[in-house]
């Protein structure tokens, strides 16, 4: 089958890049499994895999589909008419919306909650390529915690991880995503001396920042769509202490982590941290958020609509649209 991968973004991710790398180990995985793959993607993008066509933002989607092409993988295109695609096609979403936009039929969403927000039942996790990620050192010494993402995206809640490790004997943070002193976003000045910054960090060098970390602090005041920071943390032996919203509760069972929207409640989690096994959160993530594993729930949801039906059964749209941008959190 020839499957186009159409997405608005510059591929490989160099650093942060959560969808680009979706894509990128999707495209590899079906290769693999003996598809042929076509990106569409922005200028500036490369692959030494496959062939590539630059996306041309003046035209449609639909009048930059090559000939030949079977099954197209949209990563959603927003304001496009995907209704003139005349090839059979997914678009799915890693994103929240607040509006009460329709999104298309054929969605496919990164979580069970993520789905279920929108009226839908239609999703999968997100699965990286392990072997990218180098040896896994289980047994290794470690001496901080860490946090993973944007830090001055509000919503990630960078300053509630530091107020967790704060609450704690002596423990220390290491802040993957961010910078003392910043103004994007709003103003934000750190002075803890038990927080260390690192700014926006990559490849491996954020692998072995991850490897010396007891776990990750991760109190989200949204509903994560998915969280690629928590399987990468996982995948490392890092168990996940964060906030019960969005994907985190399916994502965490509680033998890999601990939820609670209490930095209290999760500072005693996190003395407790020699509870948690780092070979059960490092199988887990192996074995469940693999590309291998990702590829296929997709490949079940491009055969239910190569077979002519519809994965929704109405156009997905979010179910409550007063939903509170920022949760509750203390």
């Amino acid at each position: 089958m020839h499957i186009l991968i159409a997405s608005k973004s510059v591929i490989p991710a160099i650093k942060y890049g959560g969808i680009e790398r979706v894509i990128w180990y999707l495209g590899k995985e079906l290769i693999r499994l003996g598809h042929r793959v076509t990106y569409l993607v922005n200028t500036g993008s490369r692959c030494p895999f496959t062939e590539i066509i630059i996306f041309d933002p003046n035209k449609t989607l639909a009048s930059q589909i090559p000939d030949g092409i079977d099954f197209v993988h949209i990563s959603y295109f927003e304001n496009d008419p995907l209704e003139e695609v005349n090839v059979p096609y997914i678009s799915s979403v890693q994103v929240n919306f607040y509006d009460d936009r329709k999104l298309d039929v054929n969605t496919v969403f990164v979580s069970r909650n993520h789905a279920n927000r929108f009226g839908s039942d239609v999703f999968v996790y997100n699965g990286m390529e392990w072997e990218d990620y180098g040896t896994v050192q289980l047994d290794n010494q470690r001496s901080y915690f860490h946090f993973l993402a944007d830090a001055a995206w509000s919503v990630k809640n960078v300053r509630g991880a530091i107020k967790t490790i704060k609450k704690t004997t002596h423990d220390s943070l290491h802040v993957l995503g961010g910078k003392r002193l910043n103004f994007n976003k709003g103003f934000r000045l750190t002075l803890s001396t038990r927080a260390k910054f690192h700014g926006m960090v990559g490849g491996g060098h954020k692998h072995s920042l991850i490897q010396g970390s007891k776990g990750l602090v991760f109190p989200v005041i949204w509903h994560e769509p998915f969280g690629i920071a928590i399987t990468e943390s996982l995948y490392y032996g890092c168990p996940v202490f964060g906030t019960p919203y969005g994907s985190l509760s399916e994502l965490i069972p509680e033998d890999v982590g601990f939820l609670s929207a209490s930095s209290s409640e999760l500072a005693l989690a996190i003395e407790n941290v020699e509870d948690y096994s780092r070979k059960r959160c490092y199988e887990y993530a192996r074995d469940q958020f693999s590309s291998a594993v990702m590829t296929k729930n997709y490949l079940a949801f491009y055969e239910r609509v190569l077979n002519g039906e519809q994965l929704n059964q109405n156009q997905p749209t979010l179910v409550n649209t007063s939903e509170d941008r920022k949760l509750p959190w203390s």
